[in-house]
């Protein structure tokens, strides 16, 4: 069953939670078939993973792809709490997503519309549909509440 873009942010929003909670910045991601069903899902860990391409999306499309037993996602979509960095735009084009929709727009960093839009290079071979702001009121809160934490929470 294909449900509106608010259903599967609110799946993504859950995903930034657990990374909250984690104590990584919260941002979540899943990849939702052409049926509509989740097939991959993630949050930012590369703290407990030591890992810097441990980005919710880069978790959700190795989820995604290990469901799907390939790499090429052509008829998924990436849901994603906050707009994507460089190196998460260059793993959606070699993942072939179709779809890219994400919450809230990342002035330092975002490679959509913030900083620049790797997407619209006419080098690339594959072309991503991007819709922009979906749920970004309750993504931004998130990352402010986590961020005010963080700078009044005691020095260890």
């Amino acid at each position: 069953m294909i449900r509106g873009d608010e259903f599967y942010m609110h799946r993504a929003l859950e995903q930034a939670r657990l990374a909250a909670a984690s104590g990584e910045v919260p941002v979540g991601a899943v990849v939702v078939d052409a049926d509509g069903e989740v097939i991959g899902a993630g949050y930012n860990c590369p703290i407990a993973g030591h890992d810097p391409t441990a980005h919710a999306e880069i978790q959700a499309l190795r989820a995604a792809s290990a469901t799907l037993g390939n790499y090429r996602l052509d008829r998924c979509t990436l849901f994603v709490t906050l707009e994507p960095c460089m190196m998460c735009t260059g793993a959606m084009i070699h993942a072939r997503i179709a779809r890219l929709v994400y919450a809230a727009s990342e002035p330092k960093g975002g490679m959509v519309e913030s900083r620049a839009n790797l997407f619209a290079q006419p080098w690339f071979n594959h072309r991503i549909d991007v819709a922009g702001g979906v749920l970004a009121t309750p993504a931004k809160r998130l990352l402010r509440e986590f961020f005010r934490e963080r700078r009044q929470a005691p020095d260890a």
